[in-house]
């Protein structure tokens, strides 16, 4: 195992900074469903934090399993080949979650990087799925193994 390169060999690879542009973004999100949703059962702010870290690390999980779904072809082969193989286990189950929830954490102290985070990571996206050809394509570009 590696610990830096292509996603089917190593813990952390180009999408592991989405994954914690994810955080800062799914904390913000979990953050106003909490505040829209339980508005009037008066939780305390260590609540909050508490909901949205046990949220934010749902959604992060739940991505998870899609991501893997949409790797081993449930989705069609044209996803599977856009996602270039199925992601290493420390990959999937260790790295991209500590990414999230450094992200998370991140939020938790400066809310204010949130717009900044959803910006980057629509950008990311945008130009991953549209333009490249592949989801591990920097990592051919650049070289890495």
């Amino acid at each position: 195992m590696l610990l830096w390169g292509f996603k089917t060999a190593a813990a952390f690879d180009v999408w592991s900074f989405e994954h914690f542009l994810n955080g800062i973004s799914l904390a913000a999100f979990a953050g106003l469903f909490i505040d829209t949703l339980f508005k009037k059962h008066g939780f305390t702010g260590a609540q909050k934090r508490i909901l949205n870290f046990i949220l934010t690390f749902a959604l992060a999980l739940l991505w998870e399993n899609i991501e893997h779904y949409a790797e081993t072809g449930l989705f069609g082969a044209t996803v599977a080949y856009w996602f270039q193989g199925v992601e290493h286990w420390s990959n999937r189950l260790v790295a991209d979650n500590l990414m999230v929830l450094l992200g998370w954490y991140v939020y938790m102290q400066k809310k204010s990087l949130s717009w900044a985070a959803k910006s980057l990571s629509l950008i990311w996206l945008l130009v991953h799925i549209f333009v490249f050809p592949h989801s591990m394509y920097l990592h051919i570009l650049f070289g890495a193994k």
